[in-house]
């Protein structure tokens, strides 16, 4: 009882974690608007997506000895509503993302330019991991306020960019969850279920290589030559934000309807 109640802590600590990291991959992206250096900035989202896959890694086969055990017991061992917690801390993640936002967007616009006179990550951590930098890092938090939020209401809304983000969002919330309730649903076929999730999360990689980064891609650029206010930007990145949080909440109801379309794809 105890392993079972460790390892549920740990797959919800990984997927706040996971969740965390993908969405702060948009405030490096401004930090690097703000400081003029955007390649150097998306480096510096290639490394916080690392912890969030290294996360994914350790997260995957702990939630698949969960499925395994609810295959032994009588009542299923509770795994929908199990999974649905998963996803309740996948929208908690983002969440918190959204508070550490404006801090960490202060401070990745300080980090590319380290990065840029360091020449690598390790030397970047061997200069800011000091005590004497650690102290001024309390001059960079900023905590999100009222008026932030009026901002992002002002005006037009990018609907379709929104629309799609939360879409990707939720089908990569519940791609991996739903083959793997489909596995423990039909059993005979558990294998094929469990290696399905390529099926959904595909369909998300497409939208988002075809229309979601091109166009994030093209309002930076813009950006960068003058064409268009680091404020638009700010308020671009922020609606982002809260379009993949309202995609981790579309995901709670597309976890079982996914996995029966799997069902009647593959049993």
């Amino acid at each position: 009882m105890v392993k079972m109640v460790l390892m549920w802590g740990a797959i919800l600590l990984f997927t706040l974690t996971i969740h965390t990291a993908d969405s702060l991959s948009y405030a490096l992206r401004l930090g690097g608007l703000r400081a003029r250096r955007i390649g150097l900035a998306l480096s510096l989202a290639g490394m916080l997506l690392l912890v969030s896959r290294t996360s994914n890694m350790a997260q995957g086969p702990m939630i698949g000895r969960l499925v395994d055990h609810a295959k032994s017991a009588a009542d299923g061992g509770g795994l929908a509503s199990g999974l649905h917690i998963v996803m309740a801390a996948a929208a908690a993640g983002t969440v918190l993302a959204m508070l550490l936002f404006p801090s960490v967007v202060r401070i990745s616009a300080r980090l590319v330019v380290h990065l840029e006179s360091a020449g690598s990550f390790p030397a970047l951590l061997r200069r800011v991991l000091i005590p004497a930098r650690l102290k001024n890092i309390s001059f960079y938090i900023r905590l999100p306020r009222l008026y932030m939020v009026r901002t992002l209401l002002d005006g037009n809304l990018p609907r379709r960019l929104m629309v799609m983000n939360m879409t990707v969002t939720a089908i990569y919330t519940t791609g991996v969850l739903s083959s793997l309730y489909a596995s423990y649903l039909w059993p005979a076929h558990s294998t094929s279920m469990s290696m399905s999730s390529g099926l959904i999360n595909g369909l998300a990689t497409i939208l988002l290589t075809l229309l979601i980064d091109p166009k994030l891609a093209i309002l930076s650029e813009r950006s960068l030559r003058g064409e268009l206010r680091l404020s638009q930007m700010n308020r671009t990145f922020g609606l982002m934000m809260c379009s993949r949080l309202a995609g981790t909440l579309l995901a709670q109801l597309l976890l079982v309807p996914f996995a029966y379309w799997l069902g009647w794809l593959l049993g």
